[in-house]
């Protein structure tokens, strides 16, 4: 297969990692700005949540949404397992609940931080600028990752939020190029 020569634009150079080490790799994907939400559970009695920044649409009818896990994560079974998730799309001031809910328990992922039980059981973050309750639609095995798809039973909204984003390792918010 022929290969098209890669033309810099002006005043670039391009990165090129013929190896793929998986550092430059993640790297590269950093350069790819995304919102960021906390995705929550509740298995077996307890509720479990996490930050993640790979969500996405899938579809508008039926509606689907996606968001993709790792297989060696330790909260793996509860969110495939519990038959489906709330995500939660944070807003800017909600930096510190993306960070708090990246590590640690899960006692210490929710301590003070505002939720409301939706009637799946699941829980939403209250201060949310989105939110979107789903039903486990489908588990798409994918390296070392499962894509989780989910079909969206309740939704809702803030019009007046800035929504958080996660662009080269580092937190920040959209600037629109126009007033």
């Amino acid at each position: 297969m022929h290969q098209m020569p890669q033309v810099p634009s002006a005043g670039t150079t391009p990165n090129v990692n013929a190896t793929l080490d998986p550092a430059e790799y993640r790297k590269a994907l950093s350069c790819f700005a995304t919102g960021v939400t906390v995705v929550t559970a509740n298995w077996q009695g307890c509720d479990w949540g996490m930050t993640c920044n790979s969500f996405a649409s899938v579809s508008l009818d039926p509606k689907l949404v996606l968001w993709s896990i790792r297989k060696a994560a330790s909260s793996l079974e509860a969110f495939t397992q519990s038959g489906g998730f709330t995500v939660s799309v944070l807003s800017q001031k909600q930096e510190a609940v993306a960070k708090q809910f990246a590590t640690g328990d899960m006692t210490a992922r929710f301590a003070g931080v505002p939720v409301q039980r939706q009637h799946s059981q699941r829980q939403r973050l209250t201060d949310a600028l989105a939110w979107f309750d789903c039903q486990l639609h489908q588990l798409v095995d994918a390296g070392d990752h499962h894509i989780v798809i989910g079909r969206v039973i309740d939704f809702g909204w803030q019009e007046e939020t800035q929504g958080l984003n996660f662009w080269r390792s580092q937190f920040g918010q959209f600037k629109p190029l126009t007033a």
